[in-house]
């Protein structure tokens, strides 16, 4: 495993598997196989964070709310591989 191990931690109380899901699903289109791993874990307490190796991404109350594909994919790439052109998603940022 070479890229970054990318956690989705969802609350299972809130039903937010499919929002986990969906980004997981998002994150490994754009990326593919630049990432190690993207792995969902189940928690409780209206947990929604996401982290790359380690280092905290997002986190649902601290950043008030979800994030959006395209942020999420700033967030990931800026953290855990700064060299990969989002092309589109990146126009006015950076």
């Amino acid at each position: 495993m070479t890229g970054p191990a990318i956690t989705i931690t969802f609350c299972t109380q809130c039903n937010w598997l499919l929002r986990a899901s969906w980004m997981a699903s998002e994150l490994l289109s754009t990326f593919g196989d630049e990432l190690g791993s993207v792995t969902l874990v189940p928690g409780t307490g209206g947990v929604f964070r996401i982290d790359a190796d380690g280092q905290q991404i997002w986190e649902r109350k601290r950043d008030d709310g979800f994030p959006d594909a395209a942020e999420l994919k700033r967030r990931i790439r800026d953290a855990a591989l700064p060299e990969w052109n989002l092309g589109h998603s990146d126009s006015g940022h950076r």
